[in-house]
């Protein structure tokens, strides 16, 4: 296995965690909060869709879908508090794009050489990762770290453990 593999099968293992944990999930419930002040799954998604798209972009220009237009501007730390439907997407719109980015995202990284992934991530990005093969790993590790949040929804609405 080299080094790209391992990444994908990082980023693999997230896919199916997270598509697990929203499979059931309906637009309303993407709202509920696991506790007060924490966000909820639809400003996480948004969050982690726009992360996605400006980290892999910053290191292979060119390579990631555009956001449809406001997007981002919806997904700050000011819109965190929000809870109106209106303020957010719908699921089917944020399902749509996490199978895009993560198209364009296997695509940007199977182009990578082993050298490319040694290379430092730009300066921007180094207080949280050092290289851009940690900038791929994170893609898979960032939406694992949030799927955690998802678990406590879940329980908060009723379902069972999926994991």
């Amino acid at each position: 296995m080299n080094a790209r593999e391992a990444i994908r099968l990082n980023i693999d293992c997230a896919n199916g965690i997270c598509q697990g944990y929203l499979a059931d999930l309906t637009d309303a419930e993407l709202l509920v909060r696991p506790v007060p002040g924490a966000n909820h799954i639809a400003w996480q998604l948004g969050h982690l869709l726009t992360s996605e798209r400006n980290m892999v972009e910053e290191v292979c220009p060119g390579s990631m879908p555009a956001l449809p237009a406001g997007f981002a501007e919806k997904y700050t730390t000011e819109t965190a508090a929000l809870d109106a439907p209106s303020a957010f997407h719908s699921k089917s719109v944020y399902m749509d794009l996490f199978e895009r980015m993560r198209s364009a995202t296997a695509i940007a990284l199977e182009k990578l050489t082993d050298a490319d992934l040694d290379k430092p991530a730009p300066e921007k990005m180094r207080d949280y990762v050092k290289s851009v093969g940690d900038l791929f790993s994170l893609q898979g590790t960032h939406w694992v770290m949030h799927a955690g949040q998802w678990a406590v929804v879940r329980r908060k609405l009723g379902r069972k453990p999926l994991y």
